[in-house]
């Protein structure tokens, strides 16, 4: 089911959402300063393209610079990244089998604001290895 639902959400609105998120690493990478937001934008990027079956989870090892690191985050590019998943989610809501993934969408916005300090995991994973 979760691959259905993945080729689904890719089609309506994974690979838009996917080259947003690229184009912000790709910006972000220009400089050294960026690298490690720029990581961090493909990463999400990836979970945008193929969400269904992960989840993510904060990590307990994530200090100050995580935090100010999603500050900056959230200046550069998180804003941005959070509407175009507002606007997809709405857009999806208007029809009744966009409902459940335009409720995706609202649930990634979190993720694309502040995405420091959290790791994407497998939902099949033991809860102990999170």
């Amino acid at each position: 089911m979760k691959t259905v639902l993945n080729v689904i959400w890719l089609v309506l609105s994974g690979f838009w959402l996917f080259l947003g998120y690229l184009l912000a690493g790709v910006i972000l990478c220009i400089t050294i300063i960026g690298i490690p937001f720029g990581i961090a934008a493909f990463r999400i990027g990836v979970y945008a393209l193929w969400p269904f079956g992960y989840t993510t989870v904060e990590r307990r090892d994530a200090g100050a610079p995580s935090c100010i690191g999603n500050v900056l985050w959230l200046i550069l590019a998180g804003w941005w990244l959070a509407l175009a998943h507002i606007t997809t989610g709405i857009a999806l809501c208007l029809t009744i089998i966009g409902i459940p993934f335009g409720i995706a969408n609202f649930k990634m916005i979190p993720v694309s604001l502040l995405p420091l300090g959290r790791e994407i995991v497998r939902t099949d994973q033991p809860f102990a290895a999170r």
